[in-house]
């Protein structure tokens, strides 16, 4: 079958692992079409080519870059009309225009459609939003959602055709392994990921000043609370156990990552978000480092037994958790070996590319390979 997926999120190097495994099956001819490039909060994210064997990647133009619900492919259909495809696969949200706009031109061409999801809260939109996502609910063939409430949000819009719950993305083992774990002088604690109010890194830095002996917090990312939490650091008399690195290139994580003790997502839930996944949990656990998260949204189920829990917005929990970890190398070690086997048992490339490519199979009735 030919597929053609429209991805930008396809843009990171890393993701890219999974894009081969489906093309490593026989019955896939994938061509994937990303942009040169994605704006948002960590600036221009520019295409990295990093893993492109056995399929096709291309670079389609895309007009107003940066804006999430607006933004869509305008020579998409030029695109479509030389692929061919059985198939398109809408790497986006039901209720962007980028979507819609694909979706239409998939069935316009005779192609079956499939879209991802990963939201989790039941918000109504303003039109004509409203109508971009009724039509996407209508005339899909198939919906991929990254957790179970998605599935649920979609159900209670209307959506009334096959659904099947898979990560978006999983871990390459490979790139995403552990190193010696060699003792270290300090307690190192990480938060990946953006620095905004909903992340609960303000919680994380009190959390930590309360820590006895010799620590370090690192965060690798940015955001606009960057400033207030440099400020927090301050209050508490901590700013030189704390650094800001910014944003990594994705094929730098897996190092990165590697010289933590504990990764820490003390994610709090919001009126209009709740934590969709957590993917640096899993990069974390691939590399042998024990995780801490709190009860936001799909993140207990992510960590499942593998790492340790807290309430969220609760300081002192999270603490308490800190501790258990700073104190018991025993236990860090443990829960490292235990995250690494339930990345490996449910969260590889290969095994989300696999259960993608069940569901190609199913949408258009052929028979397993």
């Amino acid at each position: 079958m030919r597929v053609l997926m429209i991805s930008k999120a396809c843009l990171v190097g890393a993701y890219q692992r999974k894009l081969e495994e489906i093309a490593r099956h026989d019955d896939v001819e994938l061509t994937v079409a990303v942009p040169s490039s994605w704006r948002d909060e960590r600036g221009e994210l520019a295409l990295e080519r990093a893993y492109t064997a056995g399929y096709e990647l291309v670079v389609e133009r895309m007009l107003f870059n940066g804006h999430f619900h607006t933004h869509f492919y305008p020579r998409l259909g030029r695109r479509i009309a030389r692929v061919c495809p059985d198939l398109v696969h809408v790497d986006e949200e039901p209720y962007n225009f980028a979507t819609a706009h694909a979706t239409w031109l998939a069935r316009r061409s005779g192609a079956r459609t499939l879209f991802f999801s990963w939201q989790n809260i039941n918000r109504p939109y303003p039109r004509p939003f409203r109508w971009v996502e009724r039509y996407v609910l209508r005339h899909s063939d198939y919906g991929i959602v990254g957790n179970q409430a998605a599935g649920q949000v979609w159900r209670d819009k209307g959506y009334s055709g096959p659904l099947a719950v898979i990560p978006q993305f999983g871990v390459d083992p490979e790139l995403f392994q552990p190193d010696d774990r060699s003792p270290r002088r300090e307690f190192v604690i990480g938060y990946i990921g953006r620095l905004v109010f909903e992340k609960g890194v303000d919680m994380l830095i009190k959390a930590a000043a309360a820590l006895p002996g010799s620590w370090r917090l690192v965060f690798c990312g940015g955001g606009p609370e960057r400033e207030t939490l440099d400020l927090l650091a301050q209050e508490l008399n901590i700013s030189d156990r704390i650094t800001f690195d910014g944003w990594q290139d994705s094929i730098q994580m897996p190092q990165y990552y590697r010289k933590l003790d504990v990764l820490a997502l003390p994610s709090r839930t919001r009126p209009n978000w709740m934590e969709q996944f957590g993917r640096v949990l899993v990069e974390a656990m691939a590399c042998g480092v024990p995780v801490v998260g709190s009860t936001c949204g799909e993140i207990p189920n992510v960590i499942g037994d593998a790492g340790l829990i807290f309430q969220e917005d609760n300081v002192t929990q999270l603490r308490r958790q800190l501790l258990r970890l700073q104190q018991q190398p025993d236990l860090r070690r443990k829960l490292g070996e235990r995250g690494r086997q339930r990345v490996l048992a449910q969260y590889t490339q290969k095994q989300i590319a696999a259960q993608t490519v069940a569901v190609y199979r199913e949408i258009m009735g052929t028979a397993s390979q």
